[in-house]
């Protein structure tokens, strides 16, 4: 009589799901910025990269702009509403351009602060392509520190 010959179990493998929503992830990225610059190729204007940061005393927009002089940009504050635009230009070149991938032309960025702000004292300073947007709350919006006795 024959005995039973026992087949060796398969190593179980663990599934790790962080490297597939890694790709994923890039891979949406990817789909996001293409679809940012689409208005570009149809003319019209492209939203820069940006920030919000939300201070005690003040909203800070910081939004990337390489390569556009600061006469090249516009900036206006209605109410809540922080609206930058203009023209990143297109720079002369001497040789033949072989391939691009940065975008030129007029862009766009628009946002809606979530509080009230004194549009009167908006500052702004653009430094290493970065332009950043200093908006103050007003002073009954701050956060006040009371002392306890």
């Amino acid at each position: 009589m024959a005995h039973p010959v026992r087949k060796e179990e398969a190593e179980t493998v663990r599934w790790d799901p962080f490297p597939d929503l890694n790709r994923l992830n890039q891979q949406l990225q990817g789909y996001l910025e293409r679809w940012n610059e689409l208005p570009s190729v149809f003319g019209g204007a492209f939203t820069p990269r940006a920030d919000v940061e939300e201070t005690d005393d003040a909203f800070v927009v910081e939004i990337e702009l390489p390569g556009v002089k600061r006469d090249d940009v516009s900036l206006e504050v209605a109410g809540r509403r922080l609206t930058v635009s203009g023209e990143r230009k297109e720079r002369e070149r001497i040789g033949v351009l072989r391939r691009r991938t940065r975008t030129v032309g007029q862009f766009h960025y628009e946002v809606v602060l979530p509080a009230d702000v004194e549009e009167e004292n908006v500052s702004a300073s653009m430094d290493e392509g970065v332009l950043t947007v200093r908006v103050p709350k007003p002073a009954s919006q701050r956060p006040r520190r009371i002392t306890i006795s």
